[in-house]
């Protein structure tokens, strides 16, 4: 079969952020510039990198921290109206300490503030489906595993 039989394939893009709590269980979220919803911090893949390395990136640009990720939490297929196709990974970020909290700095300019949000919370501050895909990570984190979701809804 030559490159010009071969079927079609999927080509979504691909982002990767970070799970970062506070010692009550609330999760970071960070309010970029560009958007008119929070979010939580990361960004999209460059080609040739990992997700995971992706999610460091971003994180280092855009908080100035450098993190210690821990396992993949939630890898969701969330194809966006008017983006495409889209994978998301969230890895889990742990708990910031004060000392953590205070060396934030938006290192980029895309970010303009952040704060812990508790799970109950979250529609509050983004769309219903960042809300389930949140949700998602944080109850694979309590259960020690990793899910795959669809839409925020892990399958």
């Amino acid at each position: 079969m030559t490159a010009h039989e071969m079927p079609p394939v999927a080509t979504p893009r691909v982002a990767a952020g970070a799970l970062f709590f506070d010692d009550q269980g609330r999760v970071l979220l960070v309010r970029p510039s560009y958007k008119t919803h929070w979010d939580i911090p990361g960004g999209y893949v460059e080609p040739g990198e990992s997700p995971r390395a992706a999610c460091r990136r971003e994180i280092q640009e855009e908080l100035d921290l450098t993190p210690a990720l821990g396992p993949m939490l939630v890898v969701d297929w969330a194809p966006a109206e008017h983006e495409g196709d889209k994978l998301l990974f969230i890895f889990d970020g742990g708990t910031l300490s004060p000392e953590q909290e205070s060396d934030i700095r938006f290192a980029d300019g895309e970010l303009t503030e952040w704060r812990y949000v508790s799970a109950e919370s979250l529609e509050q501050y983004g769309p219903p489906r960042l809300a389930r895909r949140i949700r998602t990570a944080i109850a694979a984190r309590s259960n020690g595993m990793s899910a795959y979701a669809e839409h925020g809804i892990a399958i």
